[in-house]
């Protein structure tokens, strides 16, 4: 038997891809006009029961970004009564949880954490004194990698491997937690800093900011580290202030190639922020569809996941373009043929033969695995292929081959043949794919199969 399924175009909600919420779970009201909330604790909504995003589209991750001084307000005090609340909403708006504990931001409200404070002295001036993302404390200081670090290492304890944790920020110096400085860190404090990451963050993938070679090299060499950077769409915000100088043209494409990053999708997520936010491109900097058509085919070039748009409402102008972007975002799995034989007996191989492609521009980083199921009225046979790994499936082509066993009291008859990309405690589909034949529980239909003797 041969099938040839039929693609579809439509836009497909799929774990660990697309837009994000920020400080937000989907249902929630969005930011007003062009601005956004960060580094607090979240203000939850009452949900009204439904999880529709009003001019956002619908998403699988919801990012919060956190100040240190909240989550550790006492020098061995821990809220993570905090952080579980975040994983729980998250679970249930049909979301994952995206974090960054960002050491400081900007201001006296925005400072370390006070105890903290109150040990290393007032002093805010150090070597990296920028105006707008300066060091607020010492990274040198022995203190600030015990503590700081002490505290991603506990929050990794607790966390690593978590459901619904989708990555954490590799997040250590500057404002906001944006590693502005980090070329300036001695090598001991920058590896004691990476490490108190890498060393407890093994099955939850890390995130880093695109900081310095060095840094992002190091935290390379350790485990396969992701990538972000939070100024997407930079193509001339302080151009005036800073000798033309922009992210999108003169940063970014040199500093992927220098950090070596440039191949890092293949084993770890790529996520972006939009600098400002939609309604910042339109009316203050007068984009029009040729610069967002611009930005969003070199965020692509780039190999990205998923994208933080600040919860700030999508121009209705630009929704085809957002669409079409979300589309090719992260995966996009279509199945192009699939053959097996029209009968199998009880107890014997279901070998089959398929051509996939994944039209996205990366893979999905989750452990989910191809399953086979025959069902019918009365019976059903869930079996599945487990020695695999999804993030092998990267764009372009792939031919997947392979068998499955046909349980041995599976009764005889006519069964419904169907396909789907599973988790593998509880054989669920958990992704939509590209093409016809979803059936209500999210398998996909592709033919007709006997079980005989």
């Amino acid at each position: 038997m041969i099938v040839k399924p039929k693609e579809i175009d439509k836009v497909l909600n799929n774990p660990g891809k697309g837009f994000m919420t920020f400080q937000r779970f989907n249902g929630d009201d969005l930011n007003r006009g062009s601005y956004w909330t960060e580094g607090y604790p979240i203000d939850y909504q009452q949900l009204d029961g439904n999880l529709t995003n009003s001019d956002y589209p619908s998403t699988t991750i919801a990012y919060w970004r956190v100040y240190w001084k909240f989550v550790n307000p006492e020098k061995d005090v821990y809220r993570w009564d905090m952080l579980d609340k975040a994983l729980e909403i998250a679970e249930n708006r049909g979301q994952t949880l995206l974090i960054r504990i960002a050491p400081y931001g900007t201001g006296t409200e925005r400072d370390v954490p006070n105890w903290y404070r109150e040990m290393v002295g007032p002093n805010v001036d150090w070597e990296y004194n920028n105006p707008v993302n300066k060091w607020v404390v010492d990274p040198e200081d022995p203190r600030y990698g015990k503590y700081f670090g002490g505290f991603i290492r506990k929050m990794g304890e607790r966390y690593d491997g978590h459901p619904s944790l989708e990555a954490v920020d590799l997040s250590i110096v500057g404002a906001w937690g944006e590693g502005a400085g980090s070329e300036l860190l001695s090598q001991s404090a920058r590896e004691e800093l990476v490490n108190a990451y890498t060393d407890s963050f093994v099955k939850t993938p890390l995130i880093a900011l695109l900081m310095d070679e060095k840094t992002n090299k190091y935290a390379n060499s350790k485990i396969p580290v992701g990538w972000r950077v939070d100024c997407i769409g930079d193509l001339g915000f302080w151009a005036n202030e800073q000798n033309g100088w922009t992210h999108m043209y003169d940063f970014y494409p040199r500093e992927i190639i220098n950090c070596e990053v440039q191949d890092s999708w293949k084993k770890s997520p790529v996520s972006f922020e939009i600098c400002g936010t939609f309604l910042t491109w339109r009316d203050n900097h007068g984009y029009g569809r040729e610069e967002v058509k611009y930005i969003f085919d070199q965020s692509l070039k780039w190999h990205m996941s998923s994208f933080n748009a600040k919860s700030s409402p999508v121009p209705e102008e630009w929704e085809d373009l957002v669409n079409d972007w979300i589309k090719k975002m992260g995966y996009r799995f279509v199945l192009r043929r699939f053959t097996y034989a029209p009968e199998i007996k009880r107890n014997g191989k279901l070998s089959f033969t398929s051509w996939w492609e994944n039209k996205g521009v990366a893979p999905c980083y989750k452990d989910f695995i191809p399953a086979i199921r025959l069902t019918s009225d009365e019976h059903e046979a869930i079996m599945v292929v487990s020695n695999f790994d999804l993030k092998e499936w990267l764009p372009g082509d792939i031919v997947f081959d392979n068998d499955v066993f046909v349980p041995l009291d599976l009764p005889l008859g006519s069964y419904n043949l169907q396909i789907a990309l599973v988790d593998r405690l509880e054989h669920k589909p958990r992704i939509k794919l590209a093409f016809e034949g979803e059936v209500e529980d999210g398998w996909y239909q592709l033919g007709e199969i006997k079980v005989i003797n």
